[in-house]
């Protein structure tokens, strides 16, 4: 009984009573008429003309047979109403548990783009159990709401805060770098100094990036995914990775700056996170299942398996994986694609490395 649905529990319920309740009535009605039915020989005489026979038997043989006819035919009857009210009883509990669907599909639609928080059932009606449950759903989005805004406002604002010394720490050292000549000592100590602080820029940028991706991406514009791949990869310089492009048409709509920073994103990943003596990264594009799609393979270290969600969380990276990464590459990515309503997933490689695959829905 627990593995039944609501709705369906409600139904039965409904149509047991209306059968228990029918047969208690069919069972009083039974009683009722065969108490008046003259089955004895003394009501036969009794209600007979005079100087006719009485026929005890016949009379007898047909109470007999109403009694039987009633139970019989109104077994049949109660029956088949039965039927008919769990019928009814379905269509009532589905009309009365319309409101609880109206609460999972705006959970749903929640749970699959946290940038539309800001949805509210704001259900009408009676205070009664289910609206009391949809306000008090609404009070909690309402909560996580204000915490996840306020959040992206601190790594903004602290974000912005931080680009101020980095850039000023950047043209300093590049002053005593390049105005005069420093001695061997300096300029190390400077080229290094300057690498760390090229790094915490690309971090700023890319927390950022990050909290922009997790809003609402607002007007969308057409975008095809291949002409984006294509102009990431002839901008690549050459170097010990092998790129092997197959790229079809894959139109999608969206932000271009944030469609083409995935892109970016997945393709640097694959080239950073690859063999140290070389390797190949593959890049398909294309329509698959009625959505827009993007490939991505490279080869590597082995990746277990069970390590491949936490890849998606902001600066988790794999211990055994090379590259000097900040750990946002994929986690931006993963942002930008529930922005836009799509999908990503992750394996690992038959022989190595990682394949990630982002599907996001087709442009008319």
């Amino acid at each position: 009984m627990n593995r039944l649905t609501i709705r369906l529990r409600l139904s039965l319920v409904y149509g047991g009573l209306f059968l228990l309740s029918g047969t208690l009535l069919l069972g009083v009605t039974y009683a009722l008429v065969a108490q008046r039915l003259p089955t004895s020989g003394a009501a036969v005489r009794a209600s007979s003309p005079a100087g006719e026979a009485p026929k005890v038997e016949l009379v007898k043989e047909t109470a007999d047979d109403a009694l039987s006819a009633l139970l019989t035919q109104g077994a049949i009857a109660l029956v088949i109403v039965g039927l008919a009210a769990t019928a009814f009883g379905w269509l009532i509990a589905g009309r009365m548990l319309q409101p609880l669907h109206r609460v999972t599909e705006t959970a749903r639609r929640i749970a699959d783009a946290p940038s539309s928080l800001h949805e509210r059932i704001e259900m009408d009606g009676p205070q009664d159990e289910v609206k009391e449950l949809a306000d008090t759903f609404d009070a909690m989005l309402e909560r996580l709401d204000h915490a996840f805004d306020g959040e992206r406002r601190f790594i903004a604002n602290a974000s912005h805060e931080l680009r101020t010394p980095l850039t000023v720490n950047r043209a300093l050292l590049e002053v005593a770098l390049y105005r005069h000549e420093p001695t061997p000592e300096v300029r190390t100590l400077a080229e290094t100094l300057l690498a760390v602080n090229e790094r915490h820029e690309r971090l700023v940028d890319g927390l950022l990036l990050l909290v922009r991706s997790e809003r609402d991406i607002g007007e969308r514009f057409h975008v095809d995914l291949a002409d984006l791949a294509d102009h990431i990869l002839e901008s690549l310089s050459p170097g010990p990775v092998t790129v092997r492009p197959k790229l079809a048409e894959a139109p999608t709509t969206g932000n271009p700056v944030l469609l083409e920073r995935l892109v970016q994103n997945l393709v640097e990943n694959g080239l950073r996170y690859n063999l140290p003596d070389g390797g190949t990264v593959e890049v398909f594009t294309g329509v698959v299942s009625g959505a827009a799609f993007l490939e991505v393979r490279n080869t590597g270290p082995v990746v277990p398996r069970y390590e491949v969600p936490s890849l998606f969380q902001p600066f988790r990276r794999l211990a055994n994986r090379m590259g000097s990464g900040a750990g946002l590459g994929l986690s931006i990515v993963h942002a930008v694609v529930r922005a836009h309503g799509g999908r990503i997933s992750a394996s690992p490689g038959q022989s190595g490395g990682l394949v990630v695959t982002v599907l996001l829905p087709l442009a008319a």
